[in-house]
């Protein structure tokens, strides 16, 4: 169930409420177990979403996963999987949707405890970011914020979802009713993405701005999620990475993560989330392994190389569904002078031919071009790819021929010394012999 806190005292939380009574048909119960301001009441129910209204600021509703799912004390309350707070964003960005979680890396200025982080959702988060960017109003930009304020105390996995930044923003219908269309576009969405190789594809971010483009990116353009996000100023107030292990520790605890990226060179924070046991990352990782089973991800950088290294996975990585860890991969050698006089001739249609016929490969030059071995699966066919790469020197010489197991490659050139040796000096015959060669 998907539960939803309106605020009374957040006016564009209540206009975010009114759209979302709206936009959907909603049975009205009565709870009498809690005053009207705290959540009692009125409540609202529709297709597994439940709909509550406080008195109070969001930022100081604690223990509010526990209010939703009985109208009485007769009922059999179902607990909710995913709650979100609807609510306003302040700040000098003029037209914004904006989606976060919620809790301190450094002191508890604004709600919550110091230290302290509520349950992230990634998965919701990444399908909200999704949902925001499809129902924006003209003129609203869409974007995510680090994790800056509380509550830290909500007892189910949860997000501010807003619209901003200002009185104009607060009081438009259009943004309240795209707000309240994405938050109802949650309903049966997990806060996690699925399990997959002992994890999740989700990680906690580290370091930039408050709006954390980095991470917004890695929303918007990957299949990973992200949970909390310590802007700069964040960690500046949290301070040293080696006293606060248990205000890291938590971070990813509460982020459902393994993984971190970090935005810029940090090496004593990546050093004590590694001691930690967490995996440190870079976006470039988390591009290329975007749709590739991490258990394959794993057994590749285990006999190949890393990813950091130049590693690259080819088509087959995608469409793999063997048993990455049974030993059903080689690794195998690519055709190094065939490769290399292909990629001079046409690079891009040579790593096509390559990510076409394995499961990995390694690269040099900063991942631009293949060399070296590749990972490929059973029924890897060795001579397509030869015959591929073949296709390309076609476009760069006279002949190619297959002899045994090698390739040959023929050019005609004209060599006018040579054609002096054999008595045709300057002149028309020389200009007809080298028109020929052409």
């Amino acid at each position: 169930m998907l539960a939803v806190v309106v605020s009374e005292a957040d006016s564009a939380s209540a206009h975010i409420g009114d759209h979302l009574l709206a936009v959907d048909d909603w049975a009205e119960h009565e709870d009498s177990t809690r005053p009207d301001g705290d959540g009692g009441g009125t409540v609202y129910r529709t297709d597994s979403v439940e709909l509550r209204e406080f008195d109070d600021l969001h930022l100081n509703v604690d223990g509010v996963g526990d209010v939703f799912g009985r109208v009485d004390s007769e009922d059999e309350r179902v607990a909710p999987d995913l709650l979100v707070f609807a609510s306003r964003h302040a700040g000098e960005t003029d037209a914004l949707l904006t989606a976060h979680h919620t809790g301190n890396f450094g002191p508890a200025e604004y709600g919550g405890e110091t230290g302290q982080f509520a349950r992230a959702c990634p998965n919701a988060h990444r399908r909200v970011i999704e949902a925001l960017g499809t129902h924006a109003p003209p003129g609203y930009e869409v974007g995510m914020e680090c994790t800056h304020h509380g509550p830290t105390d909500v007892g189910v996995p949860s997000m501010f979802v807003e619209v901003g930044s200002d009185e104009p923003q607060w009081e438009d219908p259009d943004a309240a009713r795209a707000v309240a269309r994405a938050v109802l576009a949650l309903r049966d969405v997990d806060p996690d993405a699925p399990g997959e190789n002992g994890t999740r594809r989700q990680l906690v971010g580290f370091g930039g701005g408050h709006y954390a483009p980095r991470f917004e990116r890695i929303v918007r353009e990957t299949d990973w999620a992200v949970g909390h996000v310590g802007a700069t100023w964040c960690l500046n107030a949290m301070g040293d990475p080696d006293a606060n292990q248990d205000v890291l520790d938590r971070a990813f605890a509460a982020s459902g993560a393994d993984y971190a990226v970090l935005e810029s060179d940090r090496p004593a924070l990546a050093e004590t989330i590694e001691a930690l046991g967490y995996t440190v990352v870079g976006e470039t990782w988390v591009r290329e392994t975007t749709s590739v089973p991490l258990a394959l991800v794993e057994t590749v950088e285990e006999s190949l190389g890393e990813v950091d290294e130049g590693v690259r996975f080819g088509e087959r990585a995608v469409a793999y569904e063997g048993d990455a860890s049974d030993g059903d991969l080689d690794v195998v050698p690519l055709p190094a002078d065939l490769l290399t006089e292909a990629q001079g001739i046409d690079q891009r249609a040579a790593r096509d031919a390559v990510e076409r016929a394995t499961v990995a490969f390694e690269t040099t030059e900063g991942g631009n071009r293949v060399a070296g071995r590749a990972v490929v699966a059973p029924d890897h066919d060795g001579e397509t790819l030869v015959d591929e790469l073949v296709g390309v020197l076609e476009q760069g010489y006279d002949a190619v021929e297959r002899e045994d197991d090698a390739v040959v490659a023929r050019e005609t050139a004209f060599d006018p010394e040579r054609a002096r040796t054999l008595g045709v000096t300057e002149g028309p015959k020389l200009g007809k012999l080298a028109e020929a060669a052409r």
